[in-house]
């Protein structure tokens, strides 16, 4: 079965990997950069840079309605519409972590937050911290054997006590699309708040927030073909007010005295400081590109190399999926091989793939597990990649086993 990638040529790393004897599938981690993406951050530093919303000379002018384009390109990409407010961060992680501190003041403590049992670190070790700042109650809530939350005893442990809801959109161990609109109208029920870590599930279609009805959605650029050290915070502006300053600094002021001060609001009041400038041009550029695309073939051809990797390892004797997985990722594990000594032999072949407990360690230590190995898919992955790992993958089980 043959599944090419129209799309593979728009990506420059992907040739100067295969001529270093790499084939990389890691892409949950991190996605290569289209060309477009390159021309725009060049075309940024190469023509003067320059800091945005406060200056008045032309290179900060451009820099500014080139920042701002991109914030408009976002807001346009999710479907945010009037009634919401698109904040730039330095990463899904800082998103979380400004939402954890910026609605600090609404909990007191006995009052709950409510994550899932397969949740990143970042969408877990936020809320936990701040359960454990103000004496709440974090409340888990259970998997079934389908890699989905638990809907039923969700109803349970959704209660009066919810004061928010934080659950993933796509897990990034199981591949499982998570049950999102029961959970949000659970939460809704008891006029909790809500957020949505939608750094997996960003990357495959399209997500209309308004449609999905949370408070708060975040993601990375760099896992959606963006450049790193970008992130994004959407709020819904009925929620944004809840949201209190966390970061101080210079853009977010309004005004300065020496012993106080006024804010702006958002979004500039949450984004203290020099912005990622060439990093949010680059996100712009890159959403340009992937709209310039057909969705719908994009979308095909992830399922048919999906389907092409599920089948792969499940003809494997010894391979036990995680999951089970159903978008662009699979997470396994074979009887007897440590997952370490598996991608190390993989490494050795030129496979890129990921090892360990993905940054969900209390799922995988729930599910038994020190680790897994994950081969995640991309719009430029095709076949042949996937024929290399298998060949490779053989080799270190014959080896191992």
């Amino acid at each position: 079965m043959l599944v090419p990638s129209p799309w593979r040529a728009d990506f420059p790393a992907i040739a100067t990997l295969q001529r270093q004897g790499q084939t990389y599938l890691d892409n949950a981690a991190t996605t290569q950069k289209p060309q477009a993406l390159l021309d725009a951050t060049i075309h940024y530093y190469a023509n003067g840079a320059a800091n945005v919303h406060r200056a008045q000379h032309l290179p900060g002018a451009h820099a500014t309605q080139a920042f701002e384009d991109s914030r408009s390109k976002v807001a346009q990409w999710l479907n945010v519409g009037e009634d919401g407010q698109i904040i730039f961060t330095h990463g899904a992680t800082s998103a979380l972590n400004l939402l954890a501190y910026g609605l600090e003041h609404l909990f007191t403590p006995g009052d709950e937050i409510v994550i899932s049992a397969l949740e990143h670190h970042a969408n877990l070790l936020p809320w936990q911290q701040l359960a454990k700042r103000r004496e709440l109650d974090l409340v888990v809530l259970p998997l079934g054997d389908d890699g989905l939350i638990d809907l039923q005893a969700a109803a349970q442990l959704i209660g009066p006590r919810t004061r928010l809801l934080a659950v993933s959109q796509l897990s990034n161990v199981l591949g499982t699309w998570q049950p999102l609109p029961a959970l949000l109208a659970m939460a809704k029920a008891q006029d909790a708040l809500t957020v949505v870590d939608g750094a997996q599930g960003i990357v495959h279609g399209r997500h209309d927030v308004q449609a999905l009805g949370c408070d708060f959605y975040v993601f990375s650029s760099h896992k959606l073909y963006g450049p790193d050290g970008v992130g994004v915070l959407y709020s819904r502006n009925e929620a944004l007010h809840h949201l209190r300053h966390w970061q101080f600094g210079g853009e977010m002021v309004q005004q300065a005295d020496y012993h106080s001060a006024s804010f702006r609001p958002a979004p500039l009041g949450f984004e203290a400081g020099t912005p990622p400038i060439a990093g949010v041009i680059g996100l712009g550029a890159t959403l340009d590109y992937l709209s310039s695309l057909d969705q719908q073939a994009v979308t095909a051809h992830e399922a048919a190399l999906h389907d092409y990797l599920l089948r792969g390892l499940q003809a494997r004797n010894g391979v036990r999926l995680l999951g089970p997985p159903q978008v662009a990722l699979a997470s396994f594990v074979v009887e007897g091989v440590h997952n370490a000594d598996l991608a190390h032999l993989l490494t050795e072949q030129g496979i890129a793939v990921r090892a360990g407990h993905h940054c969900a360690m209390p799922l995988l230590k729930h599910m038994g597990l020190s680790g897994a190995i994950r081969v995640s898919l991309a719009l430029y992955n095709d076949s042949d990649d996937l024929e290399r790992f298998f060949e490779a993958l053989d080799q270190a089980l014959d080896m191992l086993l």
